[in-house]
């Protein structure tokens, strides 16, 4: 059984010491232990909702990290680390992100053929220009876990260039993500 202590008031001899000694009479409580239970979120209970961001403007890491944070589930009180309890995201206006400093030349993206010597690179603004779309992708992919639920979360994502996207059906809620910052 766990006890909760509650102050019932100053002993009156030591009120007259001031701030040196301080003595309190404490009365016990008891209390129910099977009242608290730690509640875990899994599949079926999960609140998942579909959310749209825009990133007209915004720094591609920025609305990245917010993003995974989304996906991930973090912002909600019932987040569970090793259950998928984050809301479906939309991000639109893709072509619109920012890039600061000299990232669009100088930041690489890697890959490799699997055979020997063939690594290949492409830089941001080549990767920009095939597909703003990927460029988005690739930065909230990197910010999620390296594993089955990281590709399970992935999964709830959908990109679009341009201000328009065909999930009107979900009826998703429109985020501000400077507020979330």
């Amino acid at each position: 059984m766990l006890y909760k202590f509650i102050i019932v008031n100053l002993h009156p001899y030591f009120q007259d010491f001031g701030n040196k000694k301080e003595c309190l009479i404490i009365k016990n409580l008891s209390v129910d232990t099977l009242s608290y239970k730690t509640v875990s979120t899994n599949k079926a209970t999960a609140d998942k909702q579909w959310v749209v961001v825009d990133a007209d403007g915004q720094s591609l890491g920025r609305v990245a990290s917010i993003v995974a944070k989304l996906l991930r589930g973090k912002y909600k009180p019932s987040f569970s680390p090793h259950v998928d309890c984050g809301d479906n995201v939309i991000i639109v206006n893709a072509e619109k992100v920012n890039l600061t400093g000299k990232k669009w030349d100088s930041k690489e993206y890697i890959r490799h053929t699997g055979y020997p010597g063939g690594q290949r690179s492409l830089t941001a603004q080549e990767v920009f220009d095939k597909s703003p779309e990927r460029l988005v992708e690739k930065s909230v992919k990197g910010m999620l876990p390296k594993n089955k639920l990281g590709a399970d979360l992935f999964r709830n994502l959908r990109v679009f260039t341009g201000s328009e996207h065909n999930m009107d059906a979900q009826q998703p809620k429109e985020i501000n993500i400077n507020e979330l910052v």
